[in-house]
Protein backbone atom coordinates (compact mmCIF):
# COMPACT_ATOMS: atom_id res chain seq x y z
CA UNK A 1 0.00 0.00 0.00
CA UNK A 2 1.60 3.21 -0.89
CA UNK A 3 1.99 5.91 1.63
CA UNK A 4 0.07 9.11 1.76
CA UNK A 5 3.49 11.05 0.78
CA UNK A 6 3.40 8.77 -2.50
CA UNK A 7 0.19 9.87 -3.53
CA UNK A 8 -0.39 12.22 -6.56
CA UNK A 9 -3.74 14.61 -5.44
CA UNK A 10 -5.64 12.39 -7.69
CA UNK A 11 -5.16 9.31 -5.13
CA UNK A 12 -3.31 7.39 -7.51
CA UNK A 13 0.57 6.54 -6.99
CA UNK A 14 3.07 9.58 -8.37
CA UNK A 15 4.95 6.71 -10.10
CA UNK A 16 1.50 5.58 -11.79
CA UNK A 17 0.60 9.01 -12.82
CA UNK A 18 4.52 9.69 -14.18
CA UNK A 19 3.65 6.20 -16.33
CA UNK A 20 0.72 7.60 -17.79
CA UNK A 21 1.98 10.66 -18.48
CA UNK A 22 4.71 9.49 -20.60
CA UNK A 23 2.11 6.63 -22.38
CA UNK A 24 0.57 10.09 -23.13
CA UNK A 25 3.24 11.76 -24.55
CA UNK A 26 4.02 8.63 -26.98
CA UNK A 27 0.60 8.87 -28.29
CA UNK A 28 1.03 11.94 -30.63
CA UNK A 29 4.70 10.21 -31.91
CA UNK A 30 3.00 6.97 -32.83
CA UNK A 31 -0.39 8.74 -33.82
CA UNK A 32 1.90 11.19 -35.49
CA UNK A 33 3.39 8.52 -37.86
CA UNK A 34 0.72 6.65 -38.25
CA UNK A 35 -1.29 9.30 -39.58
CA UNK A 36 0.77 10.39 -41.41
CA UNK A 37 1.15 7.10 -43.09
CA UNK A 38 -2.05 6.54 -43.60
CA UNK A 39 -2.60 10.18 -45.60
CA UNK A 40 0.39 9.33 -47.88
CA UNK A 41 -0.90 6.13 -48.51
CA UNK A 42 -4.20 7.04 -49.64
CA UNK A 43 -2.68 9.77 -51.45
CA UNK A 44 -0.85 8.35 -53.53
CA UNK A 45 -0.11 4.64 -55.69
CA UNK A 46 2.01 1.84 -55.56
CA UNK A 47 2.21 1.25 -51.59
CA UNK A 48 0.49 -2.16 -51.80
CA UNK A 49 3.25 -3.42 -54.39
CA UNK A 50 5.93 -2.33 -52.03
CA UNK A 51 3.90 -3.97 -48.87
CA UNK A 52 3.45 -6.98 -51.10
CA UNK A 53 7.47 -7.85 -50.36
CA UNK A 54 6.97 -8.01 -46.40
CA UNK A 55 7.39 -11.05 -44.78
CA UNK A 56 3.96 -11.92 -43.30
CA UNK A 57 4.78 -14.95 -41.55
CA UNK A 58 7.23 -13.93 -39.54
CA UNK A 59 5.22 -10.49 -38.53
CA UNK A 60 2.56 -12.97 -37.79
CA UNK A 61 4.60 -15.12 -35.65
CA UNK A 62 5.79 -11.56 -34.03
CA UNK A 63 2.60 -11.04 -33.29
CA UNK A 64 1.78 -13.69 -31.36
CA UNK A 65 5.32 -13.23 -29.38
CA UNK A 66 4.17 -9.97 -28.13
CA UNK A 67 0.75 -10.62 -27.13
CA UNK A 68 2.06 -13.75 -25.50
CA UNK A 69 4.58 -11.54 -23.49
CA UNK A 70 1.57 -9.03 -22.83
CA UNK A 71 0.36 -12.49 -20.82
CA UNK A 72 3.40 -13.68 -19.10
CA UNK A 73 3.62 -9.15 -17.83
CA UNK A 74 0.02 -10.22 -16.38
CA UNK A 75 0.80 -13.13 -14.40
CA UNK A 76 4.29 -11.63 -12.98
CA UNK A 77 1.97 -8.69 -11.71
CA UNK A 78 -0.67 -11.76 -10.70
CA UNK A 79 2.30 -12.92 -8.91
CA UNK A 80 3.08 -9.87 -7.04
CA UNK A 81 -0.44 -9.40 -6.01
CA UNK A 82 -0.15 -13.27 -4.77
CA UNK A 83 3.10 -12.90 -3.00
CA UNK A 84 4.47 -15.49 -5.12
CA UNK A 85 8.46 -14.61 -5.77
CA UNK A 86 9.32 -17.43 -7.46
CA UNK A 87 6.44 -17.00 -10.10
CA UNK A 88 7.10 -13.66 -10.43
CA UNK A 89 11.06 -13.92 -11.30
CA UNK A 90 9.84 -16.76 -13.84
CA UNK A 91 7.24 -14.72 -15.62
CA UNK A 92 9.76 -11.56 -15.70
CA UNK A 93 12.11 -13.67 -17.49
CA UNK A 94 9.54 -15.18 -19.95
CA UNK A 95 8.47 -11.70 -20.39
CA UNK A 96 12.18 -10.67 -21.51
CA UNK A 97 12.88 -13.77 -23.55
CA UNK A 98 9.85 -13.38 -25.53
CA UNK A 99 10.79 -9.37 -25.90
CA UNK A 100 14.02 -10.56 -27.30
CA UNK A 101 12.60 -12.95 -29.35
CA UNK A 102 10.27 -10.55 -30.98
CA UNK A 103 13.41 -8.26 -31.69
CA UNK A 104 15.53 -11.28 -33.11
CA UNK A 105 12.59 -11.98 -35.60
CA UNK A 106 12.05 -7.89 -36.62
CA UNK A 107 16.09 -8.51 -36.86
CA UNK A 108 16.08 -11.59 -39.11
CA UNK A 109 12.49 -9.79 -41.12
CA UNK A 110 15.04 -6.24 -41.66
CA UNK A 111 17.61 -8.61 -42.97
CA UNK A 112 16.10 -10.64 -45.52
CA UNK A 113 14.47 -7.11 -46.72
CA UNK A 114 17.83 -5.07 -46.66
CA UNK A 115 19.12 -8.22 -48.69
CA UNK A 116 16.06 -7.70 -51.38
CA UNK A 117 17.42 -3.95 -51.38
CA UNK A 118 14.30 -2.74 -49.49
CA UNK A 119 16.01 0.12 -47.66
CA UNK A 120 14.98 2.79 -45.93
CA UNK A 121 15.79 4.88 -49.19
CA UNK A 122 14.01 2.83 -51.25
CA UNK A 123 10.65 4.48 -51.39
CA UNK A 124 8.22 6.27 -49.03
CA UNK A 125 6.74 3.14 -47.81
CA UNK A 126 9.63 1.56 -46.91
CA UNK A 127 11.12 4.84 -45.22
CA UNK A 128 7.68 4.89 -43.36
CA UNK A 129 8.16 0.91 -42.41
CA UNK A 130 11.39 1.44 -41.03
CA UNK A 131 11.20 4.27 -39.21
CA UNK A 132 7.68 2.84 -37.63
CA UNK A 133 8.41 -0.65 -36.91
CA UNK A 134 12.02 0.69 -35.71
CA UNK A 135 10.65 3.54 -33.44
CA UNK A 136 8.71 0.14 -31.71
CA UNK A 137 11.69 -2.30 -32.03
CA UNK A 138 13.26 0.55 -29.43
CA UNK A 139 10.26 1.03 -27.18
CA UNK A 140 10.43 -2.98 -27.02
CA UNK A 141 14.22 -2.42 -25.96
CA UNK A 142 13.48 0.02 -23.48
CA UNK A 143 10.62 -2.32 -22.13
CA UNK A 144 13.23 -5.12 -21.91
CA UNK A 145 15.61 -3.34 -20.15
CA UNK A 146 13.12 -2.23 -17.36
CA UNK A 147 12.53 -5.71 -16.89
CA UNK A 148 15.77 -6.70 -16.77
CA UNK A 149 16.23 -4.33 -14.20
CA UNK A 150 13.33 -5.83 -12.04
CA UNK A 151 14.08 -9.08 -12.73
CA UNK A 152 17.42 -8.27 -11.01
CA UNK A 153 15.89 -6.79 -8.17
CA UNK A 154 13.28 -9.65 -7.73
CA UNK A 155 16.17 -12.52 -7.97
CA UNK A 156 18.21 -9.90 -5.08
CA UNK A 157 15.17 -9.86 -2.93
CA UNK A 158 15.33 -6.22 -3.25
CA UNK A 159 12.48 -5.53 -5.08
CA UNK A 160 9.66 -6.45 -2.30
CA UNK A 161 9.28 -2.83 -1.42
CA UNK A 162 8.69 -1.59 -4.99
CA UNK A 163 6.98 -4.27 -5.99
CA UNK A 164 4.57 -1.52 -7.37
CA UNK A 165 6.81 -1.43 -10.23
CA UNK A 166 6.02 -4.23 -11.77
CA UNK A 167 2.44 -3.11 -12.54
CA UNK A 168 4.25 0.71 -13.84
CA UNK A 169 6.30 -2.07 -16.14
CA UNK A 170 3.41 -3.55 -17.13
CA UNK A 171 1.12 -0.58 -18.28
CA UNK A 172 4.23 -0.16 -20.53
CA UNK A 173 4.62 -2.87 -21.95
CA UNK A 174 0.52 -3.17 -22.98
CA UNK A 175 1.54 0.21 -24.90
CA UNK A 176 4.06 -1.44 -26.65
CA UNK A 177 1.95 -4.30 -27.69
CA UNK A 178 -0.89 -1.62 -28.30
CA UNK A 179 1.16 -0.07 -30.72
CA UNK A 180 2.44 -3.11 -32.40
CA UNK A 181 -1.96 -4.26 -32.85
CA UNK A 182 -2.22 -1.07 -34.68
CA UNK A 183 1.63 -1.78 -36.84
CA UNK A 184 0.80 -5.12 -37.83
CA UNK A 185 -3.10 -4.18 -39.67
CA UNK A 186 -1.26 -0.70 -41.05
CA UNK A 187 1.81 -2.10 -42.94
CA UNK A 188 1.30 -6.39 -43.51
CA UNK A 189 -2.31 -6.57 -44.18
CA UNK A 190 -3.43 -3.65 -46.59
Amino acid sequence: MPRSEDMAITGMPVGKVGVWWFLASEIPVFGGLIASYVVLRLGSGGWSDASSHLNFSLALANTFVLLTSSLTMVLAFAAVEEKKPRRLQANLLLTLLLGLTFLMIKGFEYAGEIGHGFTPGAGIFWSFYYGMTGLHALHVLGGIIVNLVLLVAALRDTLRPNEHRVELAGLYWHFVDIVWIFLFPLLYLT
